[in-house]
């Protein structure tokens, strides 16, 4: 493993301290019936990057390096549901109400649960996430802290809004961050751009990004990379 093609320059990969992060990867964001569709959304959008997420994961796991899975959920009681959050919007169903996945983004839910085609296996992290980035209220910063991560690949959705947030809260602790661009999704294109335009601005102030072929060339392990 070394460097990975990347944009703004090459992202310097450290096998000891790379993970990937995948970011609410969930039914209720990705199906029809899902909280995603009754904001009005075309879930298609994101359904179609579950292949580059699956080999994405594919190759972290072939490499022997960590894969965390984050769910964007509550507490059934919706104590960790600020008013703000839950009112917003005009959506038919909202966060906690009966939706045809079970109650709509809470935890142990149908609809909450990650894509099956997705899902973690034994020995992954899986962080349950009540706000838009993954470190607020969670326990990551201690999950990396004890696999010595200082690197993070991620995936998921949606671009603009929890995978930046979690990019912009892991670049303020001082982690090196790499998007990988056709395993996030927007339902607004546009603002995918804007994001990873936004990313990778001004030499990469809050990180990287780059193909998912040139991050699974980069992390391949060297036997396979030199076949």
């Amino acid at each position: 493993m070394g460097d990975i093609k990347a944009e703004p320059f090459v992202f310097p990969a450290k096998p000891e301290a790379l993970a990937l992060i995948v970011i609410d990867m969930q039914r209720d964001f990705a199906e029809p019936g899902g909280f995603g569709a009754s904001l009005g959304n075309d879930v298609s959008r994101i359904t179609k990057i579950v292949p580059d997420v699956k080999r994405l994961i594919q190759g972290f796991r072939d490499a022997g390096l960590p894969v965390i899975h984050t769910m964007e959920c509550h507490k059934p009681d919706l104590s960790d549901l600020p008013p703000a959050k839950r009112d917003r919007g005009s959506p038919s169903i909202r966060i906690g109400d009966e939706g045809p996945m079970g109650r709509v983004l809470i935890s142990g839910e149908p609809g909450t649960a990650i894509l099956a085609e997705l899902a973690p296996i034994d020995g992954e992290v899986v962080i349950e996430k009540p706000g838009k980035g993954a470190f607020y209220a969670t326990k990551l910063s201690d999950v990396l802290k004890e696999k010595s991560i200082t690197q993070l690949v991620f995936a998921g959705v949606t671009t603009e809004v929890c995978v930046q947030t979690t990019m912009r809260e892991a670049n303020d602790r001082g982690y090196e961050c790499l998007l990988a661009e056709e395993a996030t999704e927007s339902y607004f294109p546009e603002f995918k751009a804007a994001a990873i335009a936004m990313i990778r601005a001004q030499g990469a102030i809050v990180g990287w990004t780059a193909h998912v072929d040139d991050i699974l060339e980069g992390i391949a392990p060297k036997e396979t990379a030199d076949a």
